[in-house]
C-alpha cells in the first residue's frame, strides 16, 4: 500500500527533486496551489489537495 505525502511550501527551490525521490520511494503526492502546479510542470506525478478533501483551497493554499 502506497503512503501519502502532502507537499505545500513556500520556498519551493528543490522540492521537485525531493517529490521525485518520494515518488520513487512509492509515495502518493498530494499538494495545493503553487507547489501543485510546479511539480506537474516538471513531469512529477501528483494529486490537487482540493480532490482528496472535497474542498477548495483556503487561503491560496
Amino acid at each position: 500500500m502506497k503512503k501519502n505525502a502532502l507537499i505545500s511550501v513556500f520556498e519551493k527551490e528543490g522540492i521537485v527533486e525531493f517529490a521525485r525521490k518520494l515518488v520513487e520511494l512509492d509515495y502518493n503526492i498530494i499538494s495545493t496551489g503553487g507547489t501543485f502546479n510546479l511539480l506537474k510542470d516538471n513531469g512529477v506525478e501528483v494529486v490537487d489537495v482540493s480532490s482528496v478533501t472535497g474542498f477548495p483551497e483556503m487561503l491560496d493554499g
